[in-house]
């Protein structure tokens, strides 16, 4: 066992881990925090994906111990006193959510996205959500939603 501390969405949270358990089964069955959710176990569906020191990364592929001091945002951390975020809000607008089992990952790659192109170009969506998998809209709707909240989330929107 090692112990180590996790900043997750603001909070503070010490542990003590078996130091090759992934970030993915420790956020969902120690944290309770579910949204990141299992979809291949390999890395290449993205439904796992949490911000680390504000990189987008698959929780599947991360062992706990590298994540060791470091400040994670999960798609529970989005939404504020209880309001969806404004990414989470077009998400639902424009129903780019279908299943739910790819939107956390979604979510948080546009988040990511938009930290980088506030004013995204379609080429620039494509791109920023290429290592997340959906088979339920056919990404049109997704893509609605990513351009739709960027003209509602400033650069700064998840600094915790």
């Amino acid at each position: 066992m090692s112990t180590i501390t996790l900043t997750i969405n603001g909070e503070t949270h010490p542990l003590d881990v078996p130091p090759m358990r992934r970030l993915l089964d420790v956020l969902r069955e120690d944290l309770k925090l579910t949204g990141a959710k299992e979809g291949c176990g390999e890395g290449e569906c993205g439904s796992c994906s949490v911000l680390m020191n504000g990189e987008l990364v698959n929780s599947c592929l991360v062992p706990v111990i590298q994540t060791d001091g470091a400040t994670l945002i999960t798609v529970e951390g989005m939404a504020t006193d209880g309001r969806l975020s404004p990414i989470q809000q077009c998400f639902l607008e424009q129903g780019g959510a279908q299943c739910g089992i790819c939107t956390p990952g979604m979510m948080l790659a546009t988040h990511h996205l938009l930290q980088k192109h506030p004013h995204p170009t379609e080429e620039q969506i494509r791109e920023g959500l290429a290592g997340n998998l959906c088979r339920c809209t056919g990404y049109m709707r997704i893509f609605e939603a990513v351009r739709e909240a960027a003209n509602f989330v400033p650069a700064t929107s998840l600094t915790t």
